[in-house]
């Protein structure tokens, strides 16, 4: 890929939004089971939609979103402003006298976050459908499921400077430029980069700086408010015959890039900075990942893991050797599966943890927690920042007024002839859908919190209510209040 050119990246621009290249027109177009299918790796119902479409929508969506060669005549006229020339000028294309052949993907990409809705194009590499083959080791990946996880559990906070490692595509420092004034987005491949800047330039976005290098060294010496991270965690044998993607292998054994983001990190923050970032972690001979991860993490920082599952060294390897686009039916199915659970038997590795790490640089009192969250979450972003304001005013005291939480409901549990229930569950909506069973005092006190009464007319009501004294009361009540707060089931006035 080289460096894009802006005039070219304009013409583009203006080129895509007059053929209103967005995913409602396109959904529109072929439908939106064709356009599901596309996820899954299906063109073919796609195909069958447009076919004998020869209109500048379907000529950009076979060439562009299905990476799919067109006639030069039909991708002159869908590219008035840019041509073909200016086409193959930005490494998008190869071009002869009839036929233009895609040589990246370029797709409409909607986002949804704390600022409101929007669309990018993002541009990529051709990937396995389009290629027809195993993708190359030096893919440069477009916008992915773990690319729309980390997006979704960024704390939405507005920075002054934010970095964004390993960026790929781009597609993080885009949404984080959103609410930073100044982005660095750095990536060990300058193809990644020449993809990353091509797509800030496509949507007219000027406040990232693009870096060449590996991890922290082309930001040396400087600090940011937040720093992102999807880095290519994917925990890969270092045995010959097993590709290394650079999307998403770094080069090292086991989950050392992980820990060694979590060990360096903290340096390049500034006071109340935070990172954030997904990652693997190993079990290793009666260690638990998770406690591993703790380790490595400074006890005067505050650090918030949650661990959303955790495979076995089969799952895990099979899981990414489909991702490369090999399968049991292909022969080399079978000597990368042995790679895998031989390096994984060498290290003592019992299992494997995905999730995500959030590292801060706070104030005392510090935060520690590691959990394991199976269920389904939405907002995680927003729910892990309330939850670090509720740690940081609980400092003080809880808060004298508290307010239950809009998507908080009470569910009971009676065994059939009781007036009493046997069971009392506080459930979320949101955030991690928590579900938390409470006793008859802390339900009865978080049904109270409504904003009209004090924490201390609450406890003082319910301590003659149950007949108990007010401290004891108090004392059984008071840190699982606490806990509440942060879980994001009661919030201050």
């Amino acid at each position: 890929m080289p460096v894009p050119d802006p005039l070219g990246c304009a013409s583009l621009a203006a080129d895509l939004d007059a053929a209103d290249l967005r995913s409602a027109p396109l959904r529109r177009l072929w439908g939106e089971e064709a356009d599901d299918a596309l996820a899954r790796g299906m063109r073919e119902p796609i195909l069958r939609a447009i076919e004998g479409d020869e209109g500048t929508l379907a000529t950009l969506g076979r060439f562009f979103v299905l990476g799919m060669p067109q006639p030069r005549r039909s991708v002159e006229e869908a590219l008035p402003r840019l041509g073909v020339d200016g086409l193959t000028a930005l490494g998008l294309a190869t071009a002869s006298d009839t036929v233009v052949t895609p040589t990246a993907l370029l797709r409409p990409q909607s986002f949804v976050d704390a600022d409101g809705v929007g669309e990018w194009w993002i541009a990529s590499d051709l990937d396995e459908v389009a290629l027809g083959t195993a993708l190359p080791a030096d893919h440069v990946l477009g916008v992915g499921g773990a690319s729309r996880t980390l997006a979704e559990i960024v704390v939405p906070i507005e920075v002054e400077r934010a970095l964004d490692l390993g960026t790929g595509c781009g597609i993080q420092a885009l949404l984080v430029s959103r609410r930073a004034g100044r982005v660095v987005a750095t990536d060990i491949s300058s193809r990644a980069l020449a993809y990353a800047e091509l797509n800030a330039r496509l949507n007219g976005i000027g406040n990232i700086e693009f870096r060449l290098g590996s991890m922290f060294e082309p930001v040396a010496g400087e600090a940011f408010d937040l720093i992102v991270s999807n880095p290519p965690f994917v925990i890969t044998p270092r045995t010959e015959g097993v590709p290394e993607y650079e999307y998403r292998d770094g080069g090292l054994i086991g989950d050392a890039l992980v820990e060694q983001f979590v060990r360096t990190a903290p340096a390049f923050l500034t006071a109340g900075g935070s990172a954030q970032l997904l990652g693997n972690w190993e079990s290793r001979d009666g260690v638990k990942g998770l406690a591993r991860l703790d380790a490595w993490v400074p006890g005067d920082l505050d650090l918030w893991v949650v661990e959303r599952e955790e495979l076995s060294p089969l799952a895990y390897a099979e899981l990414w050797i489909r991702d490369g686009g090999t399968t049991p039916r292909d022969a080399e199915f079978t000597p990368l599966l042995t790679a895998w659970l031989d390096d994984f038997a060498a290290r003592g590795v019992t299992a494997i943890g995905f999730g995500y790490v959030l590292i801060r640089r706070g104030d005392a009192p510090v935060l520690r927690r590691s959990e394991h969250v199976g269920q389904a979450v939405s907002g995680v972003g927003e729910a892990l920042g309330r939850g670090l304001v509720a740690h940081d005013l609980l400092a003080s005291g809880i808060p004298a007024t508290l307010v239950t939480a809009s998507d908080v409901t009470e569910a009971r549990h009676l065994l059939p002839g009781n007036d009493d229930p046997s069971v009392i569950e506080l459930r979320q909506g949101g955030g991690f859908g928590r579900t938390v069973n409470v006793d008859p005092a802390l339900a009865a006190f978080v049904g109270a919190c409504d904003g009209e009464l004090t924490v201390g007319q609450i406890a003082a009501a319910l301590a003659d209510l149950f007949d108990v004294p007010l401290a004891d009361l108090w004392a059984e009540l008071e840190p699982r209040i606490r806990a509440l707060l942060i879980d994001g089931f009661l919030a201050a006035e």
